[in-house]
């Protein structure tokens, strides 16, 4: 059985070139994300994934490595990253790192001696053809790249790249690939890594087994064996952009993938939030398959990508792109919204706070983006994906905190105009105010971080009348009941679900409701609002890990 703790911990990605800058190079840098720790421990997190730190060219954000086993100059060196591990695990958090395995840079150094020498053993890492294939594919990025064949001239042949043409794909069908991975990851895992999230894993599984999925697992089993006979608590955390009935494949019998990333329940919190409805949340729930023991999802609600609404209907995803990208612009790819979260909800604080709310009570492990606890906004004058990566806004000083640096070398520029700039929008104005959406989110996830029934117990819908309300029940050690009003008017709650309330206390509130102890009294929920309630469980045990994450 693998180890239970990404079912109940609380997960926050961070892009370290946007983070955080100690040395004031104008980059970011582990360093600087060791300075932020005891920030990220009172947000209730319990790890932290880390976007790609390899040596790269950083034409595509660190996903383009040309070596997987050092930390690029950019970020500090390995003591530093050593450091980074050991500081986060003094204040109980992990470390994850992304793990990018369907892919290299043209520059890494097996793709250059592959495509020099026909007879060298790396031209069988990658993919060749003398004439394009069509094999299903097509370009991850349309509108950028228009095919997923480039021809190489010093090659003297095509060369498959499902993503950009300057990411070649990796040959996963060859054992020796797989043998280099494998060792990536114990390179890692020997430095005090907790876990990988496996980049395009759904499509690193076709490429192994030849475009056929059911025939790749292999490589998802074969990784998770070798990892977890290193660290037997190892996480391998997958991104599965699927149809619901196929995650039975990336978790087999809970031998391959521990977490999911649930890309199916990602759409129809939008949808919900589009229509104030919670019957799109329900039908997603209906049909997500039970993950076996030891496994489960990975909720969020933005990542560093476009919010991807390729699981929803045509008419769906246009009902819910109507709503939050009703402009052009704010599209991406023709199926994605290139927004973050804040502007899609138009700033409104309590909005944002019922959304993160609404995340914490889904059955899964959530995942927060930085700055997303501070509702940190986008530049959409900014090209594809890269209008969500912007640097962290920390105060409002000189750059916004970010770095002391000249902002000429920055990754990307800061946001410093209108309602979503540094000077108005920054994490030190928010602490110590408890109506900021920092301080909501702060309340919600350190208590989610303690309410182990939520991520490794069982779920159950509540009926409830009021189609805007999401009420949802979690048995575990203890069981918890959550409400979430997805709507902007407040509503009030039938007499079924006050009697489902007898004996629970109020553990959690977006405000001050009167007790619902009294079958008398009426439930309400205000616009936006949200209440959790729990029955059993140790107060001792609780109290004792909120108090660790303050």
């Amino acid at each position: 059985m693998s180890a239970e703790w990404p079912h109940t911990t609380v997960i926050y990605q961070i892009d370290p070139s946007l983070f955080s800058d100690r040395n004031d190079d104008g980059c970011g840098d582990l360093a600087g994300i060791v300075e932020r720790l005891d920030y990220l421990r009172s947000l209730g997190v319990g790890a932290l994934w880390l976007l790609p730190i390899f040596g790269s060219p950083f034409r595509d954000g660190g996903y383009d490595v040309d070596d997987h086993r050092i930390v690029a100059p950019r970020f500090g060196r390995e003591d530093d990253f050593r450091l980074l591990i050991d500081e986060a695990n003094k204040r109980g958090m992990r470390v994850i790192l992304e793990l990018v395995l369907q892919h290299t840079s043209e520059q890494h150094p097996w793709f250059e001696q592959a495509r020099q020498d026909r007879t060298s053993r790396y031209r069988d890492y990658f993919i060749w053809a003398d004439e394009p294939i069509d094999d299903g594919n097509q370009p991850i990025f349309p509108g950028v790249e228009d095919s997923i064949w480039q021809w190489d001239e010093q090659a003297g042949q095509f060369y498959r790249h499902l993503f950009y043409r300057h990411e070649p794909d990796l040959n996963l069908a060859n054992p020796a690939v797989v043998e280099e991975i494998e060792q990536i990851i114990a390179h890692w895992l020997h430095l005090g890594v907790a876990g990988f999230r496996l980049d395009a894993a759904s499509h690193a599984v076709e490429q192994a087994g030849g475009g056929n999925e059911e025939h790749g697992v292999w490589l998802l089993e074969r990784l998770a064996a070798h990892a977890r006979s290193i660290n037997p608590d190892c996480l391998l955390m997958g991104e599965v952009d699927v149809e619901p009935a196929r995650f039975r494949h990336y978790f087999g019998t809970g031998n391959r993938l521990q977490l999911a990333l649930d890309f199916w329940l990602n759409n129809h919190v939008f949808l919900a939030l589009a229509r104030a409805r919670a019957e799109p949340l329900w039908r997603a729930l209906q049909h997500r398959p039970a993950a076996p023991d030891g496994t489960g999802y990975a909720l969020w609600l933005r990542n560093h990508d476009e919010l991807d609404l390729e699981r929803l209907t045509e008419q769906e995803r246009e009902e819910v792109m109507q709503v939050f990208a009703p402009q052009p612009h704010m599209r991406a790819y023709g199926r994605g919204i290139r927004r973050r979260l804040a502007p899609m909800l138009d700033g409104d604080v309590r909005h944002q706070a019922l959304a993160h709310a609404l995340l914490a009570s889904l059955p899964g492990t959530p995942i927060i983006r930085y700055g997303e606890e501070i509702g940190m906004g986008d530049d959409l004058l900014r090209p594809e994906r890269l209008a969500v990566r912007t640097p962290m806004q920390w105060n409002a000083e000189r750059n916004g905190g970010f770095s002391r640096g000249t902002p000429k070398n920055f990754p990307a520029p800061l946001i410093d105009q209108g309602p979503f700039g540094y000077p108005m929008l920054n994490v030190a104005m928010q602490q110590e105010k408890p109506e900021s959406l920092l301080s909501r989110c702060q309340a919600i996830f350190q208590m989610r971080a303690v309410l182990t029934e939520v991520g490794s117990g069982t779920a159950h819908s509540l009926p409830c009348e009021h189609p805007a309300v999401f009420a949802i029940r979690h048995e575990g050690e203890a069981t918890t009941i959550m409400l979430a009003n997805l709507g902007r008017h407040p509503a009030a709650l039938e007499q079924t679900m006050i009697q489902a309330l007898q004996g629970f206390e109020e553990i959690l509130a977006d405000g001050t409701y009167p007790s619902p102890a009294s079958a008398n009294t009426a439930l309400t929920l205000n616009g936006f609002g949200y209440r959790w309630f729990r029955r059993g469980g140790s107060k001792q045990q609780q109290h004792r890990r909120a108090h660790q994450r303050q």
